[in-house]
Parts: C-alpha cells; structure tokens; sequence
C-alpha cells in the first residue's frame, strides 16, 4: 500500500453540503491537504454517489451543473477502472470481513487504487480491512 488516500462518498459530500457545518469544515479541509499532497483517490461509484445525493438528497441542494463541475475535478483522482473482478474482489472483501456489498465496492476500488487509507465515517475508526486503515476524520 502507500501514502494515497481514498475518499469516501460522505466525505466528498460534506465538503460540499454546508448545512453540515463542523463536518462541512472538516471535510473541506482533509480534500484541500489531499489535493496540496496529490494522495487522494477515489472511483466512479464516489463521484456517482456524489453526485445524486448533492442534487436531491441534502437539504440545500447543489445544481446539476455545480455537481458536474465537482465531479469533473475530482475526475483525476480515479485510476482505476471498475471491472468485473474488482466486483469480485468486492464480495470476497464482504463475506470475509462481514461488510455490506456497497461497502466492499469502495474497499476493493480503494486497494485497486494502492491507497493505505480509507477516510469514511461508515466503517470502524481504526480498523484494518484488506490492508487498508480506517479513518473517520469526523472523530
């Protein structure tokens, strides 16, 4: 593993959902140190995700067009491509560490990307799944 670190979907939201407040700040704040780094990553179901929560779920939505602009500049940080066997690894991930499927998704696009760390407040603070730590930058 290395010195990348994945981004989570609630992470990305906070940063852009300022009805979140103290998250909001924290989250702006942990994407603009990863973007000084250049060690963020993320995969296509993040920026999905994203961007039909930031259009219709939070309380102060974005436009369609503001969510198209945030998912274009978080665009570089997906290298990998989703593939049958990152599906794959995403069930083998769940069974062996009981995790929802979705969630076996991120950690197997996370350990495609090489990254070290996994910033989400879904999963145990502290954790080690397939060699990747858990951090809940909200704790």
């Amino acid at each position: 593993m290395s010195d990348r670190t994945f981004v989570d979907t609630n992470v990305l939201i906070y940063a852009h959902d300022v009805d979140a407040k103290a998250k909001h700040e924290i989250a702006k704040r942990v994407l603009s140190e990863l973007w000084s780094e250049r060690s963020g990553a993320m995969s296509l179901q993040v920026l999905q995700e994203f961007y039909v929560n930031v259009t219709q779920k939070i309380k102060a939505p974005l436009s369609r067009s503001a969510a198209r602009e945030v998912v274009r500049d978080y665009a570089p940080w997906v290298e990998s491509p989703i593939t049958p066997a990152t599906v794959v690894r995403a069930s083998e991930i769940g069974e062996i560490w009981q995790l929802a499927f979705w969630d076996g998704m991120i950690l197997a696009a996370a350990e495609q990307s090489r990254a070290g760390r996994l910033l989400t407040e879904d999963l145990s603070h502290g954790a080690q799944i397939a060699g990747i730590e858990i951090v809940d930058p909200f704790r």
